[in-house]
């Protein structure tokens, strides 16, 4: 820092500023400054920063499957945030793993991160409560901990459900089935209670037969749509709860002769080209708005413990025609 602050004319303190993002410096100091930090190589020693601040700038961030395509413009978000305040970000994922999230999360803050971002996998978070009060700036995306009070961001699950279940019976169905995720991840069980909700609504029966959920993989889905398209009384209709359910089902269903109106939740690569009706979610708003939750409270905008704040977004219905294929007329 001596020879950067030789080279450009001005004292160390001015050099900490410019390096730090800290104000009281004219912009045409700025420029001399990072002028010879350029041409002189310089780089930050982050240890001694650490040191001195007791802060990494770095957060880390626990996603559920970095191979789901939700997931995406979520961690583009925060990493966007992050990088606006210096700060570096980690990320991982808990494979849907409750004790793998556990221990990713831990191994984030063993190494030291200033925040964390997590969407969780478990029901159990305590395991972070001494993290909390250590400093580690903590806030949950998707989905609320489970036994400790904190900060949530997340979609409205349960009325972008209803929204889609009613869109289906403005068409004319009755018989509509649901096929969710397991029972233990929250959103799956408030996007069943959506479907009830709009059910119950129109004043139309539910039977068991019509609801389906457990695993995500093909074999499973494949099999609770071909369950809920035989029998006596065949749905006309389906709400499937995540994108890969939408993405199964839109399979299973090609090529039937009697089409089958299909809403999903959450939006999918080539949706629109292949005219699938969605309740979408704003993954990208999800990120920003929890990463910006994160930053305040590492500011201290936002005091920790207390004011933990849910937030929740909302979620848009988009008419491509998949959804708006009526009942076969004998229905």
């Amino acid at each position: 820092m001596k020879d950067v602050a030789a080279r450009a004319g001005v004292g160390l303190k001015t050099v900490s500023r410019v390096v730090n993002g800290e104000p009281g410096v004219t912009p045409d100091t700025e420029q001399r400054v990072k002028e010879a930090i350029e041409s002189l190589g310089f780089r930050r020693n982050d240890s001694a920063r650490v040191l001195r601040k007791g802060r990494t700038a770095s957060i880390g961030l626990v996603l559920e499957d970095l191979a789901d395509p939700f997931y995406g413009p979520l961690s583009r978000a925060v990493e966007e945030v992050a990088r606006a305040h210096g700060a570096l970000l980690i990320n991982g994922s808990s494979a849907q793993d409750p004790e793998r999230e556990r221990e990713l999360a831990l191994a984030l803050c063993a190494r030291r991160v200033d925040g964390l971002i997590v969407i969780p996998a478990g029901d159990d978070h305590r395991y972070l409560e001494p993290e909390i009060r250590a400093g580690v700036a903590t806030v949950f995306v998707d989905r609320p901990a489970g036994g400790i009070d904190a900060d949530v961001v997340r979609s409205d699950s349960f009325g972008g459900a209803r929204t889609g279940v009613a869109h289906l019976i403005a068409q004319g169905h009755r018989r509509i089935g649901f096929i969710g995720d397991r029972p233990r991840i929250h959103t799956a069980t408030e996007r069943l209670r959506g479907y009830r909700a709009a059910m119950e609504d129109a004043g139309l029966a539910v039977h068991g037969r019509w609801m389906s959920q457990g695993p995500t993989d093909p074999a499973h889905v494949t099999a609770a749509v071909e369950a809920m398209l035989s029998g006596p009384e065949p749905v006309t209709a389906l709400l499937a709860g995540n994108n890969r359910v939408t993405v199964t089902a839109v399979r299973a269903l090609a090529g039937r002769e009697l089409p089958v109106a299909l809403v999903g939740f959450d939006d999918i690569e080539l949706a629109d080209l292949l005219g699938i009706t969605v309740i979408a979610q704003d993954a990208a708003a999800l990120g920003r708005t929890a990463a910006q939750r994160l930053f305040r409270r590492l500011d201290g905008a936002v005091e920790a413990p207390r004011a933990a704040e849910t937030i929740v977004l909302g979620t848009t219905l988009i008419p491509r025609g998949s959804g708006e294929i009526p009942p076969p007329r004998d229905v």
